[in-house]
């Protein structure tokens, strides 16, 4: 394909190279490694950069936790890929729900996440969640992401967790 003219289209071949290319880049066409394709591989994940450190269910429900930023969960930055803050906000922001309402079915809604600063490669990242709003039928956290040296703010969520109805169950 030539360079140089912005406004001439690709044919579908050229596009399909263009696409192909990109996602090559991406690492996207890798082949996963067989511990990928086990059942609940995702929370194994989860769980392995996760250490506990407060869980608290009253007064105020919080859940405390650390991250280790390990390769396994880096960008081609080498900084805490996107896909696993948000993976992460989901297990926390669950944890405070769970101990804010006790062990009910409930399932998330929402998970809207702000990303103001990376967390590097082995940087330690402080993660807690706490409860905004707890109703009947809804449990609202916020979770905060805090570079464990400076306490810089890296990336902040807000998780709405909906409690099953008894009946349903």
């Amino acid at each position: 394909m030539a360079e140089g003219d912005p406004g001439r289209k690709l044919s579908p071949s050229d596009s399909r190279e263009t696409a192909l290319a990109f996602i090559s880049t991406l690492g996207a066409d890798a082949r996963l490694p067989a511990a990928a394709d086990l059942p609940d591989a995702h929370s194994a994940l989860v769980r392995a950069i996760l250490s506990s450190t407060v869980v608290s269910a009253s007064p105020d429900p919080r859940v405390s936790c650390t991250i280790t930023v390990s390769p396994a969960v880096t960008n081609s930055y080498n900084t805490l890929h996107g896909g696993a803050v948000a993976a992460v906000a989901e297990a926390v922001g669950m944890a405070c729900a769970r101990a804010a309402a006790g062990d009910k079915e409930m399932f998330l809604g929402e998970l809207s996440t702000a990303y103001l600063a990376a967390a590097r490669l082995h940087s330690e990242v402080d993660v807690e969640a706490l409860i905004l709003r707890k109703g009947r039928s809804v449990v609202v956290t916020t979770i905060e992401f805090r570079l464990k040296d400076t306490k810089k703010l890296c990336y902040t969520s807000r998780a709405t967790f909906y409690i099953m109805p008894a009946a349903s169950l």
